[in-house]
Order: C-alpha cells, then sequence, then structure tokens
C-alpha cells in the first residue's frame, strides 16, 4: 500500500472560484485511487486547474486534438515503472490538468456538483497516470469505469444512474 501520497496543486486559472474543500477533495481521490490499486511505495502527482483556454492548447499541442477537453492525464511511468524525485525518493507518476470551467459546465449539464465532477476528473486521471486506458474501447473502457465507481463510492461520490459516456 501506498505509504504516502504528496499531491500539489496550483490553481492556473481566474475563471471559476475554488469551491472550499476541493484541494482536499483531489488529495482525497488520489489517495483512494492508489489504495484500491495497492500501490507500493511513495508517490507524487502534480495537478494544475486550469481555464479552457489553456487546456486546448496542451490538448493540441500534446494530442494533436484543437479543441477543449475536460482534463488531461501526462503520466511519467511506463508499466509500473516511475521517475523517482531525486530529493524526495517519492515514485514521481505524473500530472494532471483539469479545465475547472469544463468541470463545472459538465457539473451542470449531468446535475450534479462541481465537487462530483471535480473528483471523477481525479479519478479519471488517476487511473490513466496507472496505465488505465480507455481510448480503445472494449473491456478496457468497462474495466477502467468499474475501477473509477469504486474509487467514487469508497469516498461517498458514488454516481446516480448509469455510465455515460458521450465523447469518452
Amino acid at each position: 500500500m501506498a505509504e504516502k501520497i504528496k499531491v500539489i496543486i496550483t490553481n492556473d486559472q481566474k475563471e471559476v472560484k475554488i469551491p472550499k474543500g476541493v484541494r482536499m477533495l483531489i488529495r482525497r481521490c488520489c489517495t483512494a485511487v492508489l489504495t484500491i490499486e495497492n500501490f507500493e511505495g511513495n508517490a507524487e502527482v502534480s495537478v494544475r486547474l486550469v481555464d479552457n483556454e489553456e487546456i486546448r492548447n496542451l490538448n493540441k499541442k500534446y494530442r494533436n486534438v484543437d479543441r477543449e477537453t475536460d482534463v488531461l492525464s501526462f503520466p511519467l511511468g511506463v508499466d509500473g515503472t516511475y521517475d523517482i524525485n531525486r530529493d524526495t525518493g517519492d515514485q514521481m507518476l505524473g500530472d494532471i490538468v483539469i479545465s475547472m470551467p469544463k468541470a463545472l459546465e459538465q457539473a451542470e449539464k449531468y446535475g450534479h456538483s462541481i465537487q462530483r465532477e471535480i473528483g471523477y476528473l481525479a479519478v479519471h486521471s488517476m487511473l490513466h497516470l496507472l496505465g488505465y486506458d480507455h481510448e480503445q474501447g472494449g473491456i478496457e473502457l468497462l474495466r477502467m469505469r468499474e475501477r473509477e465507481e469504486q474509487v467514487l463510492t469508497k469516498i461517498g461520490l458514488k454516481r446516480d444512474g448509469s455510465y455515460y459516456m458521450d465523447g469518452i
């Protein structure tokens, strides 16, 4: 089990006010994923909260997709092997970038709180950092969705209703 996880959260946008408790929620989500995945050792992850313009720029630069998206994951590991922070010895899992305006828009669209949406995006992205991939659909997509719900239920953010996978 992960001994400790350092979650570095940076708010690089001014468009959406960060609700009270969201930083703690993101940390809880990251920790819950590592616990459920039986992750060994200490870990470090960076989370940036950005606006639509910034996430669109990153999406275009790194994925060649010229549109905003809700979250991007930049894993530093390959097959369970991660870069090590030379100062701390922590395994560096990678970077998560969340568009706050997109998170707010999706929370309204799906009829749940911004906290639920940010929690989902953090869990989803953490699973990507650990090697989960839903891009091809099929069993991998279902495995990832099942794991997301397991984590969200564990931290009290259980989804109401069925899977909604539009545009995934």
